[in-house]
């Protein structure tokens, strides 16, 4: 395995990291704050922060003519169309039932990569992706067989599902184009501006009342710097090495590294049940990634 190649493994499974924590973090910002509050100064931080940074290290790229049609597309997809399905759903459903939807991203993954990118579906891809959903399920369902939640959540929660899907085949077309710097900085700047009208007529009144200074607003710089930055910005780099049905596999990840964070944080015991689907999940990536 080259260099570059073990570089996009720890960029791409850090970025699953930040994506895990930042179900964890939505909820305690909901705890203080509103949806759209949480959305309009989450995007508004990560895109002034990102295109400042982008500037003085020389990264920002100037967006040809052309190409403004395909990056209002994926700003429409994601972070716009995806952060309202997630953070509407999480006023529904658990942290951890959510990663679990979230997580279904990769068994359409191979589908999208074959219509679009003509990438072929292999068996072990099959396997892999069904073996490491079979885990996630483990994971995150009660000792009853139930998961917890209202079907407006799940439909929200689906809602990001299919943006996430449709945000990949746009920026999979100008991956090599242009850096993941400019490509996150531009959707950040282009949903902070969507957001803005659904925060003054829903959100404004409340948060004249609460205002700024509290203490739960760290959250909101953590999902801004990390998740909405950091985390991009190392998933597009992974585009550059991957396939596409690769790169959703790893979104199985999420609901492990939420489950683990939600022990910690919300004091979630694990049974035998999900350590079962921990094992499982890892079993699956390495069945999808094994070669002949």
């Amino acid at each position: 395995m080259n260099l570059n190649k073990t570089y996009s493994y720890l960029a791409i499974i850090f970025a699953m990291i930040l994506w895990s924590f930042s179900f964890i973090w939505s909820k305690l910002a909901f705890e203080t704050y509103q949806p759209f509050t949480v959305l309009v100064f989450r995007l508004s931080i990560a895109a002034i922060s990102l295109l400042i940074f982008s500037i003085i290290i020389g990264k920002f790229q100037k967006i040809e003519k052309g190409d403004y049609k395909i990056i209002i597309l994926l700003s429409l997809f994601e972070p716009f169309l995806y952060f309202i399905g997630e953070n509407l759903g999480l006023q529904y459903v658990t942290a951890s039932t959510a990663s679990i939807i979230i997580s279904t991203i990769p068994l359409f993954m191979p589908i999208i990569g074959f219509l679009f990118f003509k990438e072929q579906i292999k068996r072990n891809n099959i396997i892999g992706v069904l073996i490491s959903f079979a885990g996630v399920l483990f994971v995150v369902i009660n000792k009853d067989f139930s998961i917890s939640g209202e079907l407006i959540g799940f439909a929200f929660l689906f809602l990001a599902v299919f943006a996430a899907l449709g945000y990949t085949v746009v920026v999979k077309q100008i991956s090599n184009k242009y850096n993941a710097f400019t490509i996150v900085s531009w959707q950040n700047i282009l949903a902070s501006f969507a957001f803005l009208p659904f925060f003054l007529y829903n959100d404004l009144t409340h948060f004249k009342t609460i205002g700024i200074f509290q203490t739960n607003f760290i959250y909101i710089l953590l999902l801004a710097i990390l998740a909405s930055n950091g985390a991009f910005l190392l998933y597009t780099h992974s585009f550059r090495y991957f396939k596409i049905s690769q790169i959703g596999l790893f979104t199985n990840l999420i609901p492990i590294f939420t489950i683990i964070t939600s022990f910690f944080v919300f004091e979630e015991k694990l049974d035998l049940i999900k350590y079962l689907g921990i094992a499982l999940v890892i079993l699956g990536l390495f069945i999808s990634e094994r070669r002949k």
